[in-house]
Order: structure tokens, then C-alpha cells, then sequence
């Protein structure tokens, strides 16, 4: 009876240690590629007088995404710039909607480069962290890493569209 006995108890461990430790663990992580194009909304830059070409300035964004897998998303960022002819440090909040009505906000820290003549965007680096979502990206952690390209500023734009690619690395809370 004694074999017996160890047996349950050596099996009821593992149970219970498979169900709180398995609980606890996050499901692998995700990796998405796609596409994107922006335009802006509203641009205010306001001029500082330190150095020639010095501006600060709060943009806002549309955003359409474009996953491999075929989904489509939308999105607006706000921005904030502290840049030389067009070039320099920049922050952003992005919300991000899915047609099933989930959710994803990501923030952001980046640099924008300017062309050789200072006068229109050129790549832009970013680095952003998802920072909250809803439905089926709540709890969502992880990593956004883009790269963008401007386009030249047509007459009456608020200020200038772009192109790039991004990859989400992410992980959800297991369910």
C-alpha cells in the first residue's frame, strides 16, 4: 500500500505544480510584420530662437496598417518634436483599432533625419513599447521596431506623409 500511496502523491505534485506554474506562464511570443502609411492631421511648430532652423512641434497623424496575414488597422499618433532643420528627437503616443474592435496603445521614443538640404523629412528610426490593450491584445507586452520614409511636402499639406515597415514582437497573458 505504501508504493501506492507514493505514487498518488508523486502524481497529485505534478498536477498541481503543472496547473501553478502553467497558469502563471505567458504564452510564447508573437511576431507581426507589416506595412504602413501615414499622413498628417495637424501640425503646430512654433519657432525657438537659439539656432537657425530650431523648432518644437505637436503633430497628429493618421495611420493605416497593413499586416502579412491581411489584416487592417487604423490609427492615430501624437507626436512631440524638438528638432534642427528637421531633424532630432521626437516622443509619440499611438492608438491603434482593429476592426473587431480591439484595441492597442504603444509609446514611443524615435529620431527623425533630415535630407541633405534640410528642407523635407527623410528616415525616421523608432523604437516603441506597447503600453496597454483591450479585447484580444489585453495585457499585451512587447516591442514595436519601424522604419519610415518621408514624402516631399506637397503645397497645403499639414505636413508630410510616409511609408514603412514595422515587427510587433509581443506577448499575451495566457488565457
Amino acid at each position: 500500500m505504501s508504493a501506492k500511496k507514493g505514487i498518488w502523491v508523486l502524481v497529485g505534485v505534478v498536477v498541481l505544480s503543472v496547473w501553478v506554474f502553467g497558469s502563471a506562464m505567458q504564452a510564447g511570443a508573437e511576431t507581426r510584420n507589416l506595412k504602413y502609411y501615414t499622413w498628417t492631421i495637424n501640425r503646430l511648430s512654433t519657432p525657438i530662437a537659439d539656432v537657425e532652423g530650431h523648432t518644437i512641434g505637436l503633430t497628429v497623424t493618421g495611420i493605416l496598417y497593413a499586416f502579412e496575414d491581411g489584416e487592417v488597422a487604423s490609427g492615430t499618433a501624437y507626436g512631440m518634436g524638438d528638432l534642427i532643420k528637421n531633424a532630432g528627437p521626437f516622443s509619440q503616443y499611438i492608438n491603434i483599432n482593429f476592426t473587431d474592435g480591439s484595441t492597442i496603445i504603444v509609446k514611443g521614443q524615435g529620431t527623425i533625419g533630415s535630407t541633405a538640404t534640410g528642407t523635407s523629412f527623410g528616415k525616421a528610426g523608432m523604437k516603441n513599447e506597447f503600453i496597454k490593450g483591450t479585447g484580444r491584445f489585453e495585457g499585451i507586452r512587447g516591442t514595436v521596431t519601424a522604419k519610415m520614409k518621408y514624402l516631399p511636402l506637397e503645397k497645403g499639406e499639414a505636413g508630410p506623409r510616409g511609408y514603412g515597415e514595422a515587427t510587433w514582437t509581443y506577448t499575451l497573458p495566457s488565457k
